[in-house]
C-alpha cells in the first residue's frame, strides 16, 4: 500500500459504538507509536462527533504512556459541551486498559470577526531550492549513523525539506534557536477540509521537539539522548491544504531540567498563517548500562 494511502487508512477509524472508535498503527517496525499518529487519530475521533459546520480550532493533549504499535488503540470521546458557537470534546486513547494519551479539542462555528492580523512569514528559501530526502541520503549516506540513514531511506506520507540541511550532519552549538522546515503530504489528498486538519496534526509532531537541540549542537538522531514528547497544543486558524507546501517556522525559547519548550508557526507559500503549535518534550542523556 502506498504510504499516503496507509496514512489515510490509519486516520479512517473504525466506529465501535456511538462515542468509541478503534485505530491501528502502521507496520513500520516502530518500537512505540508515533505521537503525531495518536494526535491525528484522536482529532479524527473528536471530529466524527461534531457537526460539519464547526471545524476544529484548537486541541491540547498530553502523552501519558508510550503506545504499543502491535496493539489497536481505542479512542473514547466525551461530549463535554455543544453550545451555540463552540463545541468541546475530550478524547482518551486507551491501550491494554490504560490511557496513553488525553486530548481536549474545541470546535467553532464559522463567523466573521471584526479584527484580523497575523505575524509575517519569516524569510526562507523556496522548497524547490532545497534538497529532498533522497538527495540528502545521496549526499551524506557515508557519514550518516544507521538510524538517520534508515529514517531518510524509508517511504513516509509526509515529505520534508530542511531549510538548514547541513545541520543534520554538522550541528554546531550557538545562538540560533530556530529552524524552518517545509512539509507536505507526498500525494494529492481528498478535498475534505477536516482530513487536511488531521494530516497537519499528524505532521506537526515530526520536527518540533528537535528545535530544543539546535542551540546545543545536537540533533534527534543522537543515540546518547532519550527524547519523548510530553504534551502538544495546536491552534488551527485558517483553511489550508496539507498536500501543498507549508513552512513550519520553529523556535525553542527555553530548555532546562530535562524539558525543552518549542513553538511553531505554520504558513502557506503565500504567507498565510494557518496554524500555531506549542510542545514541551523530555530530553535526557541516556545512562550507561553496566
Amino acid at each position: 500500500m502506498p504510504d499516503i494511502e496507509n496514512l489515510l487508512s490509519i486516520l479512517d477509524l473504525e466506529r465501535i459504538e456511538v462515542n468509541l472508535f478503534r485505530g491501528r498503527s502502521p507496520r513500520v517496525g516502530w518500537q512505540r507509536v508515533f505521537g503525531g499518529q495518536v494526535i491525528g487519530q484522536a482529532l479524527v475521533a473528536a471530529i466524527r462527533t461534531v457537526e460539519e459546520d464547526r471545524p476544529a480550532h484548537s486541541l491540547h493533549g498530553y502523552f501519558i504512556r508510550p503506545g504499543d504499535p502491535e496493539a489497536p488503540i481505542v479512542y473514547q470521546v466525551d461530549r463535554y459541551r455543544d453550545g451555540r458557537s463552540f463545541t468541546t470534546r475530550h478524547v482518551v486513547a486507551i491501550q491494554h486498559g490504560r490511557p496513553i494519551f488525553t486530548m481536549t479539542a474545541s470546535f467553532h462555528r464559522r463567523e466573521e470577526g471584526a479584527f484580523a492580523h497575523q505575524m509575517p512569514m519569516p524569510p526562507a528559501p523556496d522548497p524547490e531550492e532545497l534538497p529532498d530526502e533522497r538527495m540528502l541520503l545521496e549526499r551524506f549516506a557515508e557519514r550518516m549513523p544507521e538510524n538517520m540513514r534508515h529514517y531518510f531511506s524509508r517511504e513516509r506520507p509526509i515529505e520534508l525539506r530542511f531549510c538548514e540541511p547541513d545541520r543534520l550532519m554538522d550541528p554546531q552549538p550557538g545562538d540560533d534557536w530556530q529552524q524552518n522546515v517545509w512539509f507536505r503530504a507526498t500525494q494529492r489528498l481528498p478535498d475534505d477540509p477536516a482530513l487536511h486538519q488531521c494530516v497537519l496534526a499528524y505532521a506537526s509532531d515530526m520536527t518540533l521537539l528537535d528545535t530544543s537541540l539546535v542551540p546545543h549542537g545536537r540533533n534527534i538522531f543522537d543515540r546518547s539522548l532519550m527524547v519523548a514528547s510530553l504534551d502538544h497544543a495546536l491552534w488551527l486558524h485558517q483553511p489550508f491544504r496539507a498536500d501543498e507546501w507549508l513552512l513550519y517556522a520553529q523556535d525553542s525559547p527555553f530548555m532546562a531540567g530535562g524539558r525543552g519548550f518549542n513553538r511553531g508557526l505554520i504558513y502557506t507559500r503565500e504567507g498565510r498563517l494557518v496554524a500555531s503549535v506549542a510542545q514541551e518534550g523530555l530530553i535526557r542523556i541516556r545512562r550507561e548500562v553496566r
